[in-house]
């Protein structure tokens, strides 16, 4: 079957954010990538820029250079458009390609706000698309869906989350991310981190069906590192760095008593030294679960280190480890590419088995541009909750 061919936007050796090098281009010229995707177009700032990428990656002559969204939207030799940039131009560079009926896979956030997200995607069901939400199909999260599935621990009762930020330092951001202290622009540690830790905790236990919950801005002035490491400024921050929330679970998605709370606690930068960056417990009938890792990445960046699932039997009172693995493929790659790398599988699956209309079995399938807005009414709410609270 031919190739699925794809147009990266905002691969670039000077961007702010690398996820594209880092992510996409490993998998996607991976033999296992190659096996069904085909890079043929770059869309960046202008037709140099993109020209410049093609040559810093070393990409074949023969990858076409846009500039102009609108012009790789008319390109008929273009299947998949695959944005990396800053959220604030999501909608800029993908809205015509959306609206010529190209498959589209964005990065998350889906937007700067949820209005902005409904504009985008109109609210449809957009079968043929990608939301970047790629916690859903870890390696952890499968693992704790198969162990709720068993019945090992019973029906869940309660689940709690304590959970860090701590790829960033707590008082201060690089110059090219300033802008994660100012929360118009979309991207920031509440809706990126944060947005992906529910986003896959919510894949495992169900939706909220309410909650209420507190933010904070504990450090309302952030200091700006240049590129050599020095303090070159600081900046003032409308951006919440501690969040508390709780809720009742909504049924369906796992076995949960019909009361179940899930509660979280959220906060940008460093966990108490010595002790995990995220701390996932999932409180059954007949055990409980609890996942450790370095910190709130367990959708990106965790797996540097060991992440640990252990469960405590409550009839034997012992506590065993959960093992887990990387399927052989992913092994090949850089831990930013694996579980990306997943969803770029599941998709091509089903376009090459002639994109099915409908639902899908849970492992075939992956998180979509209308799945991503579900998501973003959550945070929309989330912020309503936090402006209601600071108008009094």
């Amino acid at each position: 079957m031919a190739p699925i061919r794809v147009a990266l936007i905002g691969l670039s050796s000077s961007a702010k954010t690398s996820w594209a090098a880092q992510a996409h281009l490993p998998y996607l010229l991976s033999p296992r990538g190659r096996a069904h995707y085909k890079i043929v177009a770059l869309l960046n700032s202008s037709i140099h820029a993109a020209e410049t990428a093609r040559s810093d990656f070393e990409l074949p002559s023969d990858v076409k250079a846009f500039g102009d969204p609108n012009a790789l939207a008319a390109d008929p030799d273009v299947d998949l458009v695959v944005c990396c940039t800053r959220v604030d131009t999501h909608g800029l560079t993908t809205g015509p390609s959306l609206r010529a009926g190209k498959a589209v896979y964005i990065e998350w956030p889906l937007a700067e706000d949820y209005q902005k997200a409904v504009a985008l995607t109109e609210e449809k069901r957009l079968e043929n698309s990608i939301i970047g939400l790629q916690g859903r199909v870890s390696p952890i999260v499968l693992k704790l869906k198969e162990i709720l599935k068993s019945g090992r621990i019973g029906k869940v009762l309660s689940s709690d989350i304590r959970a860090y930020g701590n790829l960033r330092s707590r008082e201060s951001l690089s110059e090219g991310l300033s802008y994660f202290a100012d929360r118009k622009v979309g991207g920031n540690s509440m809706t990126i981190v944060y947005a992906h830790t529910i986003d896959y905790v919510h894949e495992v236990l169900g939706e909220f069906s309410c909650f209420q919950s507190r933010m904070q801005i504990q450090r309302p002035v952030v200091k700006i590192k240049g590129k050599d490491g020095s303090y070159i400024g600081e900046r003032r921050s409308d951006v919440p760095d501690l969040l508390v929330i709780h809720g009742k679970l909504a049924q369906g998605k796992a076995d949960i008593t019909k009361d179940a709370t899930l509660s979280l606690t959220y906060r940008s930068g460093q966990q108490f030294k010595g002790t995990p960056g995220f701390v996932w417990t999932i409180n059954g009938e007949a055990g409980e679960i609890m996942v450790t890792a370095n910190g709130a990445y367990v959708h990106s960046d965790s797996y540097r280190e060991p992440i640990e699932i252990k469960i405590h039997d409550f009839a034997t009172d012992e506590v065993v480890d959960v093992e887990w693995d990387w399927k052989d493929w992913q092994k090949e790659l850089p831990y930013h590419s694996r579980i990306v790398g997943e969803l770029y599988e599941r998709f091509a699956h089903w376009w090459e088995d002639g994109k099915p209309a409908g639902d899908l079995p849970d492992d075939q399938n992956w998180p979509r541009l209308h799945d991503g807005l579900a998501r973003m009414a959550e945070l929309d709410e989330l912020f309503k909750q936090y402006d209601a609270q600071n108008a009094v």
